[in-house]
């Protein structure tokens, strides 16, 4: 009797040792999601650049020119900390020449700056004035959103539903159950503009089109057999 009870012990261990090494049964899967939303702010990047012979002349142009885009930006009710230098620099200009060595033949001076435009309505003034205060330089416009959380959290819940979709269907296909979660971890979002919508003023052609905000998440999940 004592063989038999030790046998079945012995036996038991092992079943429950195979259990213990089995490999966790699993379903991991990616959802995602984006919200298209319409931009309610924008930022320009605009600035000014001249050339002189001498370094400090050719500053003193840009400098000049950059204090009245200043001041015409704030007659225009634009707040100092939507305001930003983005570049200040002075260069040499060199002439690579044929037949003799390179040579310094003047200098190039740049004060670059991005402005957030909180009132779109205002957008094609607000570039009118800039160019016209004396910024020669227009790098670029894009568009985005003053308070983009609550955009990105409906994104978020979005990609959640993503995922539980597509687990529950990869679950029937195996012929399993979901089990509880065991991980969920959000993957980055980014916003992309799309351009689908255009609203010309007086002066120019601006299209604000949407801003699409995207959320991936991961889920793992325990599977029941």
């Amino acid at each position: 009797m004592r063989m038999l009870m030790l046998s079945a012990a012995m036996l038991l261990g092992f079943v429950m040792q195979g259990k213990a090494d089995a490999p966790p049964r699993i379903l991991s899967v990616v959802g995602e999601a984006q919200v298209a939303t319409v931009p309610d702010m924008a930022v320009i990047s605009l600035g000014v650049t001249h050339t002189d012979r001498r370094a400090g002349a050719a500053m003193d142009k840009v400098n000049a020119d950059a204090n009245a885009l200043l001041e015409v930006l704030a007659t225009l009710d634009v707040a100092p900390r939507d305001v930003q230098t983005d570049q200040l620099s002075v260069s040499p200009i060199w002439d690579n020449g044929n037949n003799g060595p390179r040579r310094i033949t003047g200098f190039v001076a740049r004060n670059a700056v991005s402005v957030r435009v909180r009132d779109l309505g205002r957008l094609s003034e607000i570039m009118d004035a800039a160019l016209d205060a004396g910024s020669n330089d227009f790098n670029g416009l894009r568009f985005a959103l003053q308070n983009p959380n609550p955009v990105e959290a409906e994104a978020r819940a979005a990609a959640v539903k993503d995922a539980m979709s597509r687990a529950a269907g990869l679950a029937e296909a195996a012929g399993v159950a979901l089990g509880p979660i065991i991980t969920l971890s959000e993957q980055g979002g980014f916003r992309q503009p799309q351009m689908m919508m255009a609203a010309r003023s007086e002066d120019m052609a601006i299209a604000t089109g949407e801003v699409g905000v995207s959320a991936s998440v991961a889920i793992t999940f325990d599977l029941i057999p």
